[in-house]
């Protein structure tokens, strides 16, 4: 596309010259790009950056154009706007010629379970026949094809949002399931977007105040999917549920059309019987937790709203290969050994519970608090850590910017009033050796607060990070620690 058609919708004459990309990254300028300047968000914890700060770095990396808020003289087309999110977004759909328009959407929203929901959707869609990528936290898929997820978001800036839909466009697949967070919805990086079903899975009014500041304001960012969807998928436990349900919606949970009866956790899974308008049948999720079966419910009521078949869905629950980094089991034997994504009180509590009612010994937790977050988040992690965990090791957790040390104290101080059992580890890779050497026949470990993310953000830096990976090889440190012990204990007694 060139700049002319590009800017044209907005009444500013411009040059024919090629686009090859529009961002509001002024590292990922590269000559031919478009690059719109965004104000940054205020939040309590440290100064926004604002793009307009960055327009000479854009300029020297090439780039052709430039949007913004400010009045400027420029020496390349500048396009003044009232909204820079507003604008950014409009700019990629019509580069990437307006690819939503071709695909069934499917959101999903939520303070807890977005990722899992998404993930069982997109498996469902899947194994019912249709075409379908997925855009999440924990990766992306494109059709059978697997990939890393896009940054550190839930969900990504419009322009990454808009070249997923148009690739998905151009692999020929039909329909695409949206993890859409809260500040994907405020800050418009979902903005033009219309979705055939909408699903909003579960919402805590004390998530994300940092950037929403009131639990009424979250609850409205959230409910703009609902708005901007077709169809509502409904939890019956969500508060306010009147005003969502004033378009055509589908009620699961209690009390709702799509239902769980006699939940039954065992160590593979969880099994129940469901109740739909559609019929009823028994169900099987491959999945620890039990607050993952409202999840199932979310995925199967929009599956079924979409009209997949009942049996089939049933079949498909059984075969869903989980969702890493989400309860994930490492080892199952002769300690568990469980990733999960749980990073803040509530879903830490969550997890810990789960695991307590099939854990005979103890239950040993590494943990951290993120930085340049909700500062409450720490004492809400180190109560419930003190609290529910036989012994914590509070470590590192994307503490960015922030001292790690006051985070470590701040756990510390919350756990200390709870009389828990705890240390302090900042070293991430040597709090998991010590939890993984430390545990006994029976134990649980549980690596709470990373889960899936492929970094650990340290300062400025986002450095390479993979749990699994370095859960492993604790493991295999262990293995070989208890060789070496075996054979000096041999040797003393020959």
């Amino acid at each position: 596309m060139t700049l002319e058609a590009l800017f044209a919708p907005f009444g500013l004459k411009a040059p024919p010259l090629e686009v090859r990309g529009i961002t509001l990254d002024s590292r990922r300028v590269a000559p031919g790009f478009v690059f719109v300047a965004v104000p940054g968000v205020p939040l309590p914890h440290r100064k926004p950056l604002d793009g307009h700060d960055f327009i000479e770095d854009a300029l020297r990396r090439g780039a052709i154009a430039v949007v913004g808020e400010r009045p400027l003289a420029l020496p390349v087309p500048y396009l003044r706007v009232a909204d820079s999110r507003q604008a950014l977004a409009e700019l990629a759909r019509r580069f990437y010629g307006n690819p939503d328009q071709k695909l069934t959407l499917l959101g999903v929203t939520g303070s807890k379970g977005k990722s899992t929901t998404a993930s069982l959707l997109h498996h469902l869609l899947w194994e019912g026949g249709v075409g379908a990528a997925l855009l999440s936290t924990v990766g992306l898929r494109l059709g059978r094809e697997r990939r890393p997820p896009l940054g550190h978001f839930t969900t990504p800036e419009a322009p990454e949002v808009y070249a997923f839909l148009r690739e998905a466009v151009d692999l020929g697949l039909e329909a695409a399931v949206l993890e859409v967070s809260s500040h994907a919805l405020a800050l418009k990086r979902v903005e033009g977007l219309s979705y055939r079903v909408g699903v909003f899975v579960s919402f805590y009014p004390d998530d994300h105040l940092d950037l929403h500041g009131t639990p009424e304001a979250y609850f409205q960012a959230k409910a703009l999917l609902v708005e901007r969807s077709e169809l509502a998928v409904l939890n019956t436990a969500l508060p306010h549920l009147d005003q969502l349900r004033g378009r055509p919606h589908l009620l699961f949970g209690p009390g709702g059309e799509v239902w769980a009866e006699g939940v039954r956790e065992k160590e593979e899974g969880l099994a129940f019987t469901l109740h739909t308008p559609w019929g009823k049948g028994e169900a099987f999720l491959p999945m620890l937790g039990a607050y993952n079966v409202e999840n199932a419910l979310a995925a199967l009521a929009a599956a079924l709203a979409l009209e997949l078949p009942l049996e089939g869905l049933l079949e498909a629950l059984g075969r869903f290969p989980g969702v890493p980094g989400r309860m994930e089991v490492v080892q199952q034997a002769p300690f568990r050994l469980v990733i999960d994504f749980a990073h803040t009180g509530k879903s830490l509590e969550e997890a810990l519970r789960t695991l307590r009612r099939t854990t005979p010994g103890r239950l040993l937790l590494v943990v951290g608090a993120a930085g340049e977050r909700d500062p409450r988040r720490r004492e809400d992690i180190g109560k419930v850590a003190a609290r529910l965990a036989d012994k914590t090791f509070f470590t590192e957790e994307d503490h960015r910017t922030e001292p790690l040390e006051a985070i470590l104290q701040a756990l510390a101080e919350a756990a200390r009033k709870e009389g828990g059992d705890f240390v302090l580890v900042p070293d991430r890779k040597e709090a998991i050796l010590l939890a993984v050497l430390e545990a006994q026949p029976g134990d649980t470990v549980l690596l709470a607060g990373k889960g899936h993310e492929n970094t650990l953000e340290k300062g400025q830096e986002a450095l390479p990070w993979d749990e699994r990976a370095v859960a492993l090889w604790a493991l295999e440190v262990r293995k070989e620690a208890l060789g070496q012990g075996g054979k000096a204990r041999q040797e003393e007694e020959a």
